[in-house]
């Protein structure tokens, strides 16, 4: 049995029906740590499925394990030349993951020099508050965000101290403070790096759109275990029209503002654990079906 038509079918199902029902379930939203989960999961899978149907399109008669041989033919360790099609059963899967990675440490490598511009601005023309455990910047217009990473800083300007009560003021540093300890620029930059690696596929468009919607709801729920529903909620509206973050940053505003505000006022119920526990199980196992696929031995 060849493994191509089965990984390159699992792939199509991952890169194209996948997404669809993940956005039209209510689920995520309720539980966006566990969505963020399994979209990553997915662009790990999809990433895998890709790259071992290259690997058996370079050798559709052998087994993954002659395939691993292959590789250590390549590496010297083995005695026999290696042939053309065993080095393109390496080589071309190793692209393919080279690919994403690749674009991941650009990604990273971008929002970490953007960040680094900034904070150099910032040490010139903020000043730091003890009292806030923040970057102050004497600007009339309300603006709070962070840059997460080396160094990272929450900067808010003197225009939302003086908007929003201490209430208000103290959940939208701790919807800061959340992208930060939870390293959620990581995160962005894999969906970014996934959507540039596979720029007309559905399931990069939408990783990256709702990775950005979740991460911003997982901050939010953050925020929540120290102030109340209509503190965070108010603050939000207030913050709503603030100036855009610079890039690399996260900010309490944005697009999803309007959606995050529902979300807030109006807290949906938890899924049910039997779902829970199921898209647990499934964000787990997906990025290991390409290799269940790609392990299956090949009947001439």
């Amino acid at each position: 049995m060849n493994a191509v038509p089965a990984l390159l079918g699992y792939a199509a199902g991952v890169g194209l029906l996948a997404p669809q029902l993940l956005l039209r379930s209510a689920w995520p939203h309720r539980a966006p740590v566990l969505a963020l989960t399994v979209w990553l999961g997915l662009t790990v899978s999809f990433t895998l499925a890709a790259a071992l149907a290259a690997h058996h399109l370079a050798a559709p008669t052998r087994h993954l394990h002659i395939g691993l041989i292959g590789v250590l033919r390549t590496c010297g360790l083995a005695t026999s030349h290696p042939t053309t099609a065993d080095r393109l059963a390496i080589v071309l899967p190793l692209a393919v993951v080279f690919l994403v990675l690749g674009r991941f440490a650009l990604e990273v490598l971008r929002g970490r020099r953007a960040r680094s511009r900034h904070r150099t601005i910032l040490d010139m023309v903020g000043r730091r508050s003890t009292r806030l455990c923040a970057t102050v910047l004497d600007h009339d217009l309300p603006a709070a965000y962070c840059l997460p990473g080396h160094r990272p800083r929450v900067v808010v300007s003197v225009g939302a101290v003086r908007l929003l009560s201490p209430d208000q003021l103290e959940a939208v540093l701790e919807h800061e403070r959340a992208h930060i300890t939870g390293r959620h620029h990581l995160a962005l930059a894999a969906t970014q790096a996934f959507a540039r690696a596979f720029p007309r596929l559905p399931l990069a468009r939408h990783a990256r759109e709702q990775a950005g919607v979740l991460l911003e709801m997982i901050a939010d729920d953050r925020a929540l275990r120290r102030q109340s529903r209509e503190v965070l909620a108010t603050a939000m509206y207030e913050m709503a029209a603030a100036k855009a973050a610079p890039a690399g940053a996260f900010a309490v505003g944005g697009p999803s503002t309007l959606l995050r505000l529902r979300r807030v006022l109006d807290p949906p119920r938890r899924p049910h654990p039997a779902i829970r526990g199921s898209m647990a199980a499934a964000a787990a196992v997906v990025p290991v079906i390409p290799l269940l696929f790609g392990c299956l031995p090949t009947v001439g």
